[in-house]
C-alpha cells in the first residue's frame, strides 16, 4: 500500500473516481471486459442497500423469487419495442455442450420477458392479482464504454415485477417504487434526488410510462439511481397476461417493473466523496466507526485492550465498529489516512496518554457545521455521544449534497445559457417533448433530458432548443449523464 494521494476531484474527476474505487479497496476490474470483481468492503456496502430495500419490498407484500439467467432468443421478438431496445446490448449465447443450440439464448440484461411467460401461467383469475415479485439477481448488458460501478457489462441489482386488474393500480405501484427509491436515496444513501417522469424519448423499451431519481454528482452530471416503469398492457397482449374479471370475460393484466443496482455505490462515491477519497454517510458505511491503538510493546498491549472493550461497548449499542489492531508494521499516520480513503465517518484514536486522561480523540470524516474535525471526548461517554455524532453527520452530507444541487441548478431561457450551464451544472429549461430535438440538444451538448420533475412548478414558456411551445407544463431538467 502507499501513502500517495489521488488525483485531485477538481483536477480529472474521471480519474479522482477511478482511482478511489480501487483505493479504497471497494472493486477491481474483472477478467472480461467490462466486469468488475467487487471486493467484501464494497459488497458490505451492496449488503446495507440491499437489506434496507429487500425488507420495504416485503412489507409492502411482494415475494422474492429466482428466474435463470438465460432467456430464450424468442421471447423477446414478441414485444418489438423492447427486442428493439436490448439488441445492441444482447449476449447471446449460441453453442453449449460443445453443440450448437436449435434456439440461442440471452444472457438475462432485464426479465420482463421471462417474467411475462410465468405470469401468463400463474395468473387465472382477478383474484390472482396484483401479482407482486421481486428479483435479487445480476445482469448482463454489453457496454461499450464501461466505468466501474456505474456501467458494467455485468452488474447487480433487484428487479420487481408486477401484474395487476387495471391502469390505477399498476400506478400506484410504479410510484411506490419510485417513492422507495427516493426514501432509500436520501435517509440511507445521503442522496438528494430529484424524482421525476421521462420524456418519450429517454422511455424504458416498451413502458408506457417511466419514472426516475435523478442526483446530481460532485462534478455537476446527473446519475439515474432508479426507474421505475408502468408496462401497461404491452407486455400482457404479448404474453398474454390474462384474467378473468369478476363477470367471467378475460382482460389484460396491466403490468410494471422497477429497478435499482449497484450503480448506487458509484452514486455515493461521487455524491459525497473529497481529495482525500471517499466519505460514506453512517447508515450505509461497512464501519461507522474505526478504533486505532497507538503506542508500541506494552503501551500497545493496553492501548488496545482498552479499544477491544470499547468496541464490544459500541457494538452493544448497534454501532457497527471495527479495531484495527493487526497491522503493526504500518504507523497511525498511514492508517489514519487509509480509513480516510475509505471514507469511515468516524476515527477514534486511543494512544498512552488518551488512556491516563481516560479520554479518545474523536477525528468526524469532515467537520460538521463549524464543529471541529477533531476533538476529545471522554472515554466513559463515547458509547452514549456517538450514536448522536453518527446521526449529525448523515444529516449533514445530505444537507451538503443538496446545497452544492441547489447552487449548479438554474432555470434558463436560452441557447446561450443552456450550453452554458449544463457543461457544469443542471439546466430547468421548457421542452417541445420531440426526439428529434432532444437529439440536437444532445449532439451539441451531450446534454439529455433527465426527468420532469414532479415537484416542479407549473410553468409554459418556448423550447430552449427550437422555439416551439414547451408541452409538459413545467420545466425539464436537463444535464450531462453517467
Amino acid at each position: 500500500m502507499s501513502e500517495k494521494s489521488v488525483t485531485a476531484l477538481s483536477e480529472d474527476f474521471s480519474a479522482w473516481y477511478n482511482e478511489v474505487v480501487v483505493r479504497a479497496e471497494l472493486v477491481e476490474r474483472g477478467p472480461v471486459r467490462g466486469t468488475m470483481v467487487i471486493r467484501p468492503y464494497g459488497y458490505r456496502i451492496w449488503e446495507t442497500i440491499q437489506a434496507d430495500l429487500d425488507a420495504r419490498i416485503k412489507a409492502a407484500g411482494h415475494g422474492n423469487v429466482a428466474f435463470p439467467s438465460l432467456i430464450p432468443q424468442s421471447y423477446f421478438q414478441r414485444e418489438a419495442e423492447h427486442v428493439e431496445g436490448f439488441s445492441p446490448e444482447l449476449a447471446v449465447v449460441t453453442h453449449a455442450g460443445g453443440k450448437k443450440l436449435e434456439e440461442p439464448l440471452a444472457v438475462r440484461p432485464t426479465s420482463e420477458t421471462v417474467f411475462g411467460e410465468y405470469m401468463a401461467r400463474w395468473i387465472d383469475s382477478h383474484r390472482d392479482l396484483p401479482l407482486l415479485l421481486n428479483q435479487w439477481a445480476n445482469v448482463v448488458r454489453w457496454e461499450m464504454r464501461p466505468r466501474l460501478f456505474l456501467r458494467t457489462t455485468e452488474f447487480l441489482w433487484q428487479e420487481g415485477h408486477t401484474a395487476h386488474i387495471d391502469e390505477a393500480d399498476a400506478m400506484r405501484e410504479t410510484m411506490w417504487a419510485l417513492d422507495t427509491y427516493a426514501t432509500v436515496a436520501r435517509d440511507i444513501a445521503a442522496m438528494p434526488v430529484v424524482p421525476g417522469e421521462k420524456t418519450p424519448g429517454e422511455r424504458f423499451a416498451g413502458a408506457v410510462r417511466t419514472y426516475t431519481v435523478e442526483g446530481m454528482m460532485r462534478d455537476g452530471r446527473a446519475l439515474q439511481a432508479g426507474t421505475s416503469h408502468y408496462l401497461g398492457t404491452n407486455f400482457a397482449r404479448a404474453f398474454e397476461i390474462q384474467y378473468q374479471d369478476e363477470g367471467g370475460a378475460l382482460q389484460l393484466a396491466h403490468t410494471t417493473s422497477w429497478g435499482m443496482s449497484t450503480r448506487m455505490i458509484g452514486g455515493v462515491i461521487m455524491t459525497h466523496g473529497d481529495d482525500k477519497g471517499l466519505v460514506l454517510p453512517p447508515r450505509l458505511a461497512p464501519y461507522q466507526v474505526v478504533i486505532v491503538p497507538i503506542g508500541r510493546n506494552e503501551a500497545a498491549e493496553r492501548t488496545t485492550a482498552a479499544a477491544r472493550a470499547l468496541a464490544d461497548e459500541l457494538k452493544a449499542a448497534g454501532v457497527r465498529v471495527h479495531v484495527d489492531d493487526n497491522r503493526p508494521q504500518l504507523s497511525p499516520g498511514f492508517k489514519f489516512n487509509d480509513w480516510e480513503m475509505r471514507g469511515v465517518p468516524v476515527r477514534l484514536e486511543i494512544g498512552p496518554r488518551d488512556l491516563e486522561a481516560e479520554v479518545v480523540t474523536l477525528a468526524r470524516r469532515l467537520p460538521v457545521d463549524g464543529v471541529a474535525g477533531k476533538e476529545q471526548i471522554p472515554l466513559k461517554r463515547v458509547a452514549e455521544l456517538l450514536p448522536g455524532i453518527l446521526d449529525d453527520f448523515q444529516a449533514f452530507l445530505l444537507r451538503r449534497a443538496e446545497t452544492f444541487r441547489d447552487e449548479h441548478t438554474a432555470d434558463v431561457d436560452s441557447w446561450d445559457a443552456f450550453t452554458e450551464q449544463v457543461a457544469g451544472g443542471w439546466a430547468r429549461a421548457f421542452h417541445c417533448g420531440r426526439t428529434e430535438c432532444e437529439d440536437e440538444i444532445k449532439n451539441e451538448t451531450a446534454a439529455t433530458p433527465r426527468c420532469i420533475p414532479a415537484e416542479a412548478p407549473e410553468e409554459s414558456g418556448q423550447c430552449v432548443r427550437c422555439s416551439q411551445p414547451s408541452v409538459y407544463g413545467r420545466r425539464v431538467i436537463f444535464s450531462r449523464a453517467y
